[in-house]
């Protein structure tokens, strides 16, 4: 099998460029693809998913992962895009995932169109394949890790402040930065057609491998559970035990924790069984 390498590219999103990895080996025969979605406040090359990606590829598959525009990151992990992560939404997130399938399946990221499709999910990326999934029959196999069930993320009172003062700080806990949010994603959540991921969940088709840690302080385990009840398709249910929100992985990558090389491991057997 070749050595997988490592390709760039930039597509038009939906706030701005989507800047795209690629790691394939022997990238002119058709092979299945794994595209993989961070979370809120993530980006293509926080912690354990290069490493995840890496060995996804040197396993066959064409492995993509991307930042969303809105991911307010650079290509250098770097937060210099505030505008586009003030302005983000879960449809501008949607619309990323869509053109990264798109020009992934035109053969616009330097390997051949893939045989077959899975779309690998953490936190609120997880959601918007799962959002993705439930409508798009390119997405050929789902895996979620730690996804959340609800777009409802913020108490009635945060959510009333927010409104009077136009803008949301989070803390990005990493380096400590104050990231502002605008009220597009406000917006959306309180709207009529807010994103309904349980809804969607039920929609899901393809097989799913649900993946949530049992001591997640970041999306409680009962929303994996509340997915799980929600599927309306085959969905493989993995709990790991004591593991948290990143399965023990940080940023930067400190090596391999056990409870993220099993679910690597895990997921990369389990795609072997679902996507060729």
């Amino acid at each position: 099998m070749a050595t997988p390498t490592l390709s760039k590219h930039r597509l038009p999103g939906a706030l701005g460029g989507i800047l795209v990895d690629v790691r394939a080996g022997a990238r002119g025969s058709r092979r299945p693809a794994v595209v993989i979605v961070h979370g809120f406040k993530g980006f293509k090359d926080w912690g354990m998913f290069p490493p995840f990606a890496e060995r996804c590829a040197r396993a066959g598959f064409a492995a993509v992962s991307f930042n969303t525009s809105g991911s307010g990151v650079d290509d250098d992990g770097r937060f210099t895009l505030p505008d586009a992560f003030r302005q983000n939404t879960f449809g501008a997130e949607r619309f990323d995932l869509d053109t990264v399938l798109g020009a992934l399946a035109a053969g616009d990221l330097g390997v051949a169109p893939p045989s077959s499709v899975a779309v690998v999910g953490h936190s609120r990326g997880g959601a918007v394949a799962i959002l993705a999934a439930a409508r798009d029959p390119r997405i050929a196999a789902l895996v979620t890790w730690a996804a959340i069930a609800s777009v409802q993320r913020w108490p009635a009172p945060v959510r009333a402040q927010w409104r009077r003062d136009g803008r949301l700080d989070v803390v990005n806990a990493r380096t400590g930065e104050v990231l502002a949010l605008g009220t597009a994603v406000l917006d959306e959540v309180e709207g009529p057609d807010a994103p309904d991921i349980e809804g969607a969940a039920a929609a899901v088709r393809q097989p799913w491998l649900l993946v949530h840690g049992t001591a997640d302080e970041a999306v409680p385990l009962a929303e994996g559970l509340a997915l799980r009840a929600a599927a309306g398709g085959p969905v493989e249910w993995r709990p790991v035990e004591g593991a948290g929100h990143t399965f023990g992985a940080v940023h930067p990558w400190a090596g391999w924790p056990p409870a993220f090389h099993t679910v690597s491991e895990e997921t990369i057997a389990w795609l072997s069984r679902h996507v060729t």
